[in-house]
Protein backbone atom coordinates (compact mmCIF):
# COMPACT_ATOMS: atom_id res chain seq x y z
CA UNK A 1 0.00 0.00 0.00
CA UNK A 2 1.45 3.33 -1.10
CA UNK A 3 1.72 6.31 1.22
CA UNK A 4 -0.48 8.38 -1.06
CA UNK A 5 -3.84 10.10 -0.74
CA UNK A 6 -6.43 8.26 -2.85
CA UNK A 7 -8.34 11.46 -3.63
CA UNK A 8 -5.78 14.17 -4.42
CA UNK A 9 -2.67 12.00 -4.96
CA UNK A 10 -0.55 13.80 -2.35
CA UNK A 11 2.69 11.89 -1.61
CA UNK A 12 5.78 12.43 0.50
CA UNK A 13 8.34 15.09 -0.40
CA UNK A 14 11.93 15.87 0.44
CA UNK A 15 12.64 18.98 2.53
CA UNK A 16 15.82 20.62 3.78
CA UNK A 17 16.28 21.56 7.41
CA UNK A 18 18.08 24.87 7.78
CA UNK A 19 20.75 25.27 10.42
CA UNK A 20 22.40 28.56 11.28
CA UNK A 21 26.18 28.46 11.19
CA UNK A 22 28.32 31.60 11.73
CA UNK A 23 25.45 33.95 10.84
CA UNK A 24 24.39 32.12 7.66
CA UNK A 25 21.80 29.42 7.06
CA UNK A 26 23.03 26.11 5.65
CA UNK A 27 20.84 23.34 4.30
CA UNK A 28 22.18 20.43 6.27
CA UNK A 29 19.67 17.65 6.80
CA UNK A 30 17.53 16.26 4.01
CA UNK A 31 14.35 14.66 5.36
CA UNK A 32 11.24 13.05 3.87
CA UNK A 33 7.93 14.61 4.95
CA UNK A 34 4.93 12.29 4.66
CA UNK A 35 1.29 13.39 4.33
CA UNK A 36 -1.07 12.91 7.27
CA UNK A 37 -3.19 10.03 5.96
CA UNK A 38 -6.27 8.73 7.74
CA UNK A 39 -8.77 5.98 6.94
CA UNK A 40 -12.14 7.52 6.10
CA UNK A 41 -15.39 6.15 4.69
CA UNK A 42 -16.85 8.29 1.91
CA UNK A 43 -20.66 8.65 2.14
CA UNK A 44 -22.78 7.21 -0.68
CA UNK A 45 -24.72 10.38 -1.56
CA UNK A 46 -21.69 12.64 -2.08
CA UNK A 47 -22.05 15.37 -4.74
CA UNK A 48 -18.47 16.62 -5.08
CA UNK A 49 -16.82 15.41 -8.30
CA UNK A 50 -13.47 14.47 -6.68
CA UNK A 51 -15.19 12.14 -4.20
CA UNK A 52 -17.87 10.55 -6.46
CA UNK A 53 -15.72 7.66 -7.65
CA UNK A 54 -14.98 6.66 -4.03
CA UNK A 55 -18.62 6.82 -2.82
CA UNK A 56 -19.35 4.08 -0.28
CA UNK A 57 -15.69 2.99 -0.01
CA UNK A 58 -13.12 3.21 2.76
CA UNK A 59 -9.97 4.97 1.54
CA UNK A 60 -6.75 6.53 2.83
CA UNK A 61 -7.16 10.30 2.51
CA UNK A 62 -5.07 13.25 3.63
CA UNK A 63 -6.51 15.51 6.31
CA UNK A 64 -7.02 18.35 3.81
CA UNK A 65 -9.35 16.13 1.75
CA UNK A 66 -11.18 15.00 4.90
CA UNK A 67 -11.74 18.65 5.83
CA UNK A 68 -13.11 19.33 2.33
CA UNK A 69 -15.35 16.28 2.63
CA UNK A 70 -17.06 17.77 5.70
CA UNK A 71 -17.96 21.03 3.98
CA UNK A 72 -21.50 21.55 2.72
CA UNK A 73 -22.09 22.99 -0.74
Amino acid sequence: MAKQCAICGKTGRMVWRLKKLRGKYHRTIKKRKKPNLQWVKIPIGIKRKNFKQFAGKKVLACTKCIKTLGKRK
